[in-house]
């Protein structure tokens, strides 16, 4: 019984430190949804100066994006969502993930299969917190989205593991309205 219990608490240990640190606290409820930063075409990805945007994003979206911070799992905006739709960055508005690939992964962080645009996130090699992993940001804005692993689901085997804080959602129904309307037959060939 106490090996179990070590072994727990080594597990419960570790992944704090591999996936929690540096962390963003939990959101109060006026923090949970993601501020939308609005861009007049989908080109226009880029991102605004460093005082533009803790003007316009919440301080866990500045932390996260900004500063490689992680939201706490299970207390995201997006961990749960079954809506479908598509995920574009905060910063930028750059399509990122679709709902199509979306997967519960049990970690409480929204997690994919495969990015929707691949030229929109860039992988980098972090070597933090005594571990090697890869993380994903995205490539006009450079903003930290979390990780990806090998341990996902087929097609494709791979956990896009990343943080709502990082990511605004756009339900099908407001993609033209939004300036997306190219994703919306993605959506109507699931349906067919």
């Amino acid at each position: 019984m106490a090996i179990v219990a070590s072994i727990a608490g080594l597990v419960s240990l570790f992944v704090q430190n591999a996936v929690m640190t540096p962390s963003v606290h939990a959101a109060s409820p006026s923090q949970t949804t993601p501020v939308s930063i609005k861009w007049t075409t989908m080109s226009d990805y880029k991102k605004p100066t460093t005082d533009e945007l803790k003007k316009k994003l919440s301080s866990d979206q500045f932390k996260v994006t900004q500063e490689c911070g992680t939201e706490p799992p299970f207390r995201n905006a997006y961990w749960d969502n079954h809506k479908a739709g598509i995920y574009v960055d905060v910063v930028s508005g750059e399509p990122l993930f679709s709902s199509l690939d979306k997967f519960d992964s049990g970690t409480g962080w929204p997690s994919f299969t495969r990015p929707l645009e691949n030229a929109n996130v860039v992988e980098k090699v972090d070597d933090t917190h005594g571990m090697t992993r890869t993380e994903i940001r995205s490539k006009h804005a450079d903003s930290h989205l979390g990780h990806v692993f090998d341990d996902g689901p087929s097609p494709t085997h791979m956990r896009y593991c990343m943080n709502s804080a990082s990511m605004r959602f756009i339900a099908v129904e407001d993609l033209e309205k939004e300036g997306y309307s190219e994703y919306a037959k993605l959506f109507a060939a699931k349906k067919s």
